[in-house]
């Protein structure tokens, strides 16, 4: 089972972005989730088409379960 740690920003020109992180630790809660949002808006991390990142929207870990139905013949 793959998971990303989901991290969803608001921009200064009313958009969103998101900054997907493969395999976060279990470890994680939402006081270090949230502090390393702040830094991330604080310090200015990531330029984007809709604006600089103001404020933190929402942090979410998704988990993915793949079945493979079909293995090509080598």
């Amino acid at each position: 089972m793959a998971k990303v740690l989901r991290m969803t920003f608001a921009t200064s020109e009313g958009g969103s972005f998101q900054l997907n992180i493969p395999d976060p630790l279990d470890t994680l809660d939402s006081t270090a989730i949230a502090n390393a949002m702040d830094l991330i808006i604080t310090k200015n991390v990531f330029t984007t088409k809709k604006g600089n990142l103001v404020s933190k929207k929402d942090a979410v870990v998704v988990e993915t379960t793949m079945t493979d139905l079909y293995t090509p013949a080598v």
